[in-house]
C-alpha cells in the first residue's frame, strides 16, 4: 500500500473534528424549536458536506439507514474526494434528536472512522449492550450474566458494596424487569431519555460522570460507535444483536451476519485503529452545549485516537449568521 493511501489517522483527526464541528452548529438554530426532522437534516447535510471535502476514498458503515429510507449519509454511501485512504465511516449526525428539539441535555454529533474493514456492519436492530470503564480485570462482566449478579461483580472489582455502584439505563419500557432486578442490589441507577453512545462513554470517565456501567437495549448502529469511543479512550464493551422478526434477521444477513447469537466484544466491534469525534449540541455531562455570544456560536468537541490513547478537547468560535 502507498503512503498516499494509508490510514494515517493524526493527519485525518483534526478534519473529523471540523466534520463534527459544523454539523453541530447547523443543528444549532433548531435547538428548542420542537422540529427532530429539521434538526436531523441540518446536521446531516453539514456533515456531508464536510466529509466530501476531506481526501479520504470513505464508506458509511454506520449511518442514517438504508438508502430508500436515508437521502443522505445511509449505509454504503461514498464519501470523501475519493483521493487518499480507503476508509470505513460510522456517523450519528445528531444522537439526540428529541434531545435537541426539546432542548434537553446530551446531544450530541457523533462520528468515527478507521480503515476499510475495520468497523462491525451493524444492521439497524436493536443490539443488548453492557460496558464498564478502564482498570478493571479483563471479562469483570458479561452478557450472560444477569443484571444484578453484574452489579456483586463489579462490586467485588471495585473493592466496594454494591450501593456504591451506579448503572445508566436508557429509560424504556423494555427495560423495566431489569430495573427493577438492579434495585434488588442496591445499586443507584441514572436513566437517560436518549444518547446511548453518551450513556456508554459515561463508563469511561466514571470519576467525573459518577457511573460505572452502563447495559440494555438500544440501537445496534450506537452500538458500533461506542466502541470506536471506549476503544479511544479505554474501557470493556460486549454487545449481542437481538432480532423481533424475520425482517430482520433478513436486515443482518444482508449485512454479512452469520451468527446471530454472536457475542461481540468492543475489539470485535471495532478490530483496528480508529479516530473518533464528537460536539456537544445541548449542555452534557461529557461537553458543554453551543454557547451563543453576542455574534458568535461556541462549541466544545472531543477528539480522541485509539492508537495514541490521546484525547483532545476543543473549543472553536465561529461568527453566527
Amino acid at each position: 500500500m502507498s503512503d498516499a493511501t494509508e490510514f494515517h489517522d493524526r493527519a485525518l483527526s483534526l478534519g473529523l473534528a471540523r466534520v463534527a464541528e459544523q454539523a453541530a452548529l447547523a443543528s444549532a438554530k433548531l435547538i428548542g424549536r420542537g422540529d427532530e426532522k429539521a434538526a436531523d437534516q441540518a446536521a446531516v447535510n453539514a456533515m456531508r458536506t464536510q466529509l466530501n471535502l476531506l481526501d479520504i476514498a470513505g464508506v458509511v458503515v454506520i449511518g442514517e439507514g438504508e438508502r430508500d429510507e436515508a437521502p443522505m449519509l445511509y449505509i454504503g454511501e461514498e464519501v470523501g474526494s475519493g483521493q487518499g485512504p480507503a476508509v470505513d465511516i460510522a456517523l450519528d449526525p445528531l444522537e439526540g434528536t428529541t434531545l435537541t428539539a426539546k432542548d434537553m441535555p446530551n446531544a450530541l454529533t457523533v462520528i468515527a472512522m478507521g480503515p476499510r474493514g475495520s468497523m462491525l456492519h451493524a444492521p439497524d436492530v436493536y443490539m443488548e449492550k453492557l460496558a464498564v470503564g478502564p482498570g478493571l480485570p479483563e471479562n469483570v462482566v458479561s452478557l450472560t450474566m444477569d443484571p444484578a449478579a453484574r452489579v456483586m461483580a463489579l462490586a467485588a472489582a471495585k473493592n466496594c458494596a454494591t450501593g456504591n455502584i451506579t448503572v445508566c439505563v436508557l429509560e424504556r419500557p423494555r427495560h423495566e424487569a431489569m430495573i427493577a432486578e438492579l434495585r434488588t442490589t442496591g445499586c443507584a441507577i441514572r436513566l437517560i431519555t436518549d444518547g446511548d453512545v453518551a450513556g456508554v462513554i459515561h463508563c469511561a470517565e466514571s470519576e467525573t460522570t459518577g457511573i460505572d456501567m452502563y447495559m440494555g437495549l438500544g440501537g445496534a448502529p450506537e452500538g458500533v460507535l461506542a466502541a470506536a469511543a471506549l476503544k479511544c479512550m479505554g474501557g470493556q464493551m460486549w454487545g449481542r444483536l437481538t432480532f423481533r422478526n424475520d425482517d430482520e434477521r433478513g436486515r443482518a444477513a444482508k449485512a454479512g451476519i452469520t451468527d446471530l447469537d454472536q457475542i461481540y466484544s468492543r475489539d470485535e466491534m471495532v478490530t483496528q485503529d480508529v479516530i473518533f469525534a464528537a460536539t456537544g449540541v445541548t449542555d452534557g455531562s461529557i461537553l458543554a452545549g453551543i454557547k451563543r455570544e453576542l455574534g458568535f456560536l461556541t462549541t466544545e468537541t472531543i477528539l480522541m485516537r485509539s492508537k495514541t490513547g490521546s484525547v483532545r478537547r476543543m473549543t472553536y468560535r465561529a461568527p453566527s449568521h
